[in-house]
């Protein structure tokens, strides 16, 4: 009989686990495995591009990659993991439940955005964590041309200045322009608890982020929170009113909440503490990658952020040590010592970083060329060929 290795999600990590456990098997020359892929849709959905316009079509299919590869797929949502028994419950989008067992789990379910009870955020905060989310803000600002130019109109609020409400906030003025035109005077504030834009990142990143802020007219509001969201505006901690008909939520993640029901340790952003091949401690049958792990990636102490870059690294290593561990092959310790930043920067250009203490390497147009290539390029899934898949599934194999 088949030993059943299940992998739920199929974003970056989920379908780089199933290729790489595919390419194991092939490896191995193996035919006792089967590889199954659980998801709400047989696709990849560019996550990292959901700031940008035209966001329906940011989704890359895997019917035929999977099918080249021998990959089972099911459509739907998992609900319910027990870990005694290995089985997994979920649900298909008719709601017909199913129960699946496993002899090896892969959790790549992913990430979602945090949403502290802010009042009136569930009521009037947009986001674009997710497809739909980003597809219901992009509706909305096309709403937003047909109706008079106010102040509140022509301003959007972003809450949050990481990563993705930066490279948000400085995009949102040429999609502002091609909505209302050039001559329209708009605004995009970002609003910051930290005292600093781009506290997160190096003296040099973050004087670069300050640069192409002021370049686009883009504004921050630092050391402050959000106090309440409501149809008008927002209200800051500092006391101060912003009048805005567009308020974006970016200010967190956290892992998929399918990570509470595995009995083990957890950190500040519910990841699951993995040990070196990415089993959850305690529980060996299971895997956690992604956004759902909490991994290091050296012996200097640096741990896998919540980004496309490690996911991919993370789901090639966790595939074939699931795979490896029911094909008796030793399994690969996760490694991923390179570490870049390429951060986009609106109509200014982008900027891209090497190195964990981020040097600036490349900026403006320079860097934008880079930033295009990997995002819409680099990410996205192999064409469906065996030996093409297989080749950029091998864990070892240079990423970045």
């Amino acid at each position: 009989m088949k030993k059943h290795l299940l992998i739920l999600g199929s974003g970056f990590s989920g379908m780089w686990a199933a290729i790489s456990a595919a390419r194991l098997a092939a490896l191995q020359n193996s035919d006792e495995l089967g590889i199954t892929v659980l998801s709400p849709a047989p696709e990849l959905r560019v996550r990292p591009r959901f700031y940008e316009e035209n966001v329906s079509g940011l989704v890359a299919p895997l019917t035929d990659l999977f099918a080249e590869l021998n990959i089972g797929y099911l459509e739907g949502g998992a609900e319910h993991i027990d870990t005694k028994t290995k089985t997994v419950s979920w649900r298909d989008k008719h709601g017909k439940t199913t129960v699946t067992d496993y002899d090896r789990l892969v959790l790549a379910t992913g990430s979602q955005a945090k949403r502290p009870p802010v009042a009136g955020l569930a009521e009037f905060a947009f986001d674009i964590d997710q497809l739909e989310s980003a597809q219901v803000l992009e509706k909305h600002l096309d709403a937003l041309s047909m109706q008079p130019s106010t102040p509140a109109r022509n301003t959007v609020v972003v809450c949050g200045g990481g990563f993705t409400g930066i490279e948000l906030a400085t995009e949102l003025p040429a999609r502002l322009r091609a909505r209302f035109g050039k001559n329209t005077e708009t605004k995009v504030i970002v609003v910051e608890r930290g005292a600093v834009a781009g506290g997160r990142y190096s003296d040099a990143l973050r004087e670069v982020i300050t640069d192409a802020s002021e370049a686009l007219g883009v504004e921050w509001r630092l050391n402050t929170e959000i106090e309440a969201i409501d149809a008008d505006g927002v209200t800051l901690k500092s006391g101060e009113r912003i009048s805005s008909s567009t308020v974006i939520w970016t200010a967190g993640v956290q892992a998929h909440p399918l990570t509470q029901q595995i009995d083990a340790e957890r950190d500040g952003q519910a990841r699951l503490r993995v040990n070196e091949t990415l089993q959850v401690p305690g529980i060996p049958e299971v895997y956690a990658t992604g956004d759902t792990a909490h991994a290091r990636t050296d012996d200097v102490g640096n741990t896998a952020l919540m980004t496309c870059q490690h996911a991919i690294q993370l789901g090639k290593f966790a595939g074939h040590n699931a795979a490896a561990s029911l094909l008796n092959v030793e399994p690969y310790p996760y490694r991923q010592v390179n570490y870049v930043t390429c951060l986009d920067l609106g109509g200014w250009g982008a900027v891209y970083t090497e190195g964990w203490d981020q040097q600036v390497k490349s900026v403006r147009q320079e860097a934008k060329k880079i930033k295009i290539a990997i995002t819409n390029e680099l990410i996205y899934p192999p064409v469906a060929d065996r030996e093409i898949a297989f080749a950029a599934a091998d864990p070892l194999a240079k990423f970045v």
